[in-house]
């Protein structure tokens, strides 16, 4: 994919949200404080969180934020702060410099997957493959969804679990669904 598709996907990875994993989402839901218009795009509402702000910084210093304000659609898997504190001690800074820019960019475009999935889409094509949807990021990589009770989950190509924490943030170029672990490639 280019790397304008890529930033795209990024961004929209920057837009978290909490709550009900499988909850729709309400006209203008809070974000991290903030309320998320789905008038705007990714990057427009995410800015607003308080609980994305190393989202945000992370797509920022991996020069992915024009591409997150395109056209898409996107669906982003938004890890909150949270998310990214549960890393090893020093990832985030080490991620953030200018010379681990593509490691960054990697790890970002991995939370983007082309078009707009909401929660009942990864739940039919779970059902519809045996439990599991199987999605192909923007990072070129695998992504696996499964529903468990009423909570969506997603397991990385490292074997890393995440729960979707809100579901259905619409946005005007894609959605965002907020999760509580950082996925990796």
């Amino acid at each position: 994919m280019k790397v304008s598709t890529l930033t795209i996907a990024l961004a929209g990875a920057l837009l978290s949200v909490s709550g009900g994993a499988m909850a729709q989402a309400a006209t203008d839901p809070m974000v991290g404080g903030a309320a998320m218009s789905p008038s705007k795009d990714i990057i427009d509402n995410a800015v607003n969180s308080k609980d994305h702000t190393t989202l945000v910084a992370a797509v920022k210093a991996a020069g992915l934020v024009d591409t997150l304000k395109g056209p898409g659609p996107f669906t982003v898997f938004a890890p909150t702060n949270a998310a990214f504190a549960k890393l090893p001690a020093g990832t985030v800074d080490t991620l953030l410099k200018p010379e681990n820019k593509a490691d960054l960019t990697k790890i970002l475009t991995y939370h983007v997957v082309p078009g707009k999935l909401n929660a009942a889409d990864l739940i039919a094509q779970a059902r519809a493959n045996g439990g599991k949807a199987m999605l192909t990021t923007v990072e070129g990589e695998p992504l696996t969804a499964w529903v468990d009770g009423d909570s969506v989950y997603l397991q990385d190509a490292k074997g890393g679990k995440a729960m979707v924490t809100i579901a259905d943030v619409n946005q005007s170029n894609g959605v965002i669904h907020v999760i509580d672990t950082v996925l990796m490639p």
